[in-house]
């Protein structure tokens, strides 16, 4: 990847997010690009579309796994919860060590796949606290940050909030809403979940709608961002619309497409 230019000439950027593990893809994700942005969720914890595929089914088995994604999908988290704490009540007694074992080996071959340079945020099933041991000199880590590429001013917000999955970075509306506001006007505001739109946030094929931001979909609406990007829900009802002058765009789901998004200015 070529150093990203100083405001003359044009610039390419590659969006990916929701990469779950793809680090084949991942390497080759900023051929042709000044830059690469990764909106996270790394790990890939178990792959709804490949129930043999993730940490879960690598400890449990595929057979365990069809049945955690039919409660799931159902709904009936409680039932899924019970079901996950039976089959670690009988391998661990430390789940938590187990998780960030298989967690770390994951990293260590994602991270080693970014391009220089990567921007990168967190997604909800990533772990935050282990990110300063892997990013490496050219990849810049941000969360209610921003950063100039090529003459434009992007702002990043990472995690998810809230629910009754409880994947490991949840936070709270307020705190998610303060990481928001210290980003404050930029021109592309890069988030891993969307903004609280019902076709945004609708998956047609886990159908159900996951969360997504009203402070984010409030902050596009006051401060009129050329772009908002995001991932986090893989098969939208809607890829793209716009909210005023603002263009949203869900980049993909990268685990299964293995193709960035592009934007060039």
């Amino acid at each position: 990847m070529a150093p990203t230019p100083g405001g003359s000439g044009r610039t390419r950027i590659h969006v990916v997010s929701d990469v779950h593990g793809n680090a084949r893809d991942l390497a080759r994700a900023g051929e042709g690009a000044d830059a690469l942005i990764c909106l996270g969720d790394l790990v890939l914890f178990l792959d709804y579309a490949d129930h043999s595929r993730g940490i879960f089914p690598d400890l449990f088995g595929a057979e365990n796994a069809d049945r955690l994604v039919a409660l799931r999908t159902a709904r009936r988290f409680e039932e899924a919860r019970e079901l996950g704490a039976r089959l670690w009540a009988g391998i661990a007694s430390d789940r938590s060590a187990v998780i960030e074992k298989a967690v770390r080996k994951q990293y260590a071959e994602l991270f080693a796949a970014f391009p220089t340079p990567t921007y990168a945020t967190y997604g909800n099933v990533d772990m935050p606290a282990l990110w300063p041991e892997y990013a490496g000199p050219g990849t810049t880590v941000l969360d209610g940050d921003r950063v100039e590429i090529g003459g434009w001013t992007f702002g990043f917000v990472g995690g998810g909030l809230r629910t009754p999955m409880r994947t490991p970075y949840e936070i709270s509306d307020e705190e998610y809403a303060a990481k928001i506001e210290a980003v404050g006007e930029v021109d592309v505001l890069c988030t891993h979940i969307p903004p609280e739109v019902p076709e945004l946030v609708y998956d047609t094929v886990a159908r159900r709608f996951e969360r997504g931001s009203r402070a984010l979909l409030d902050a596009i609406r006051r401060t009129r961002p050329r772009y908002s990007l995001f991932g986090h829900v893989h098969q939208p009802l809607a890829r793209r619309m716009r909210i005023g002058a603002t263009e949203c765009v869900n980049v993909g789901h990268f685990a299964g497409s293995g193709t960035p998004w592009a934007l060039e200015w």
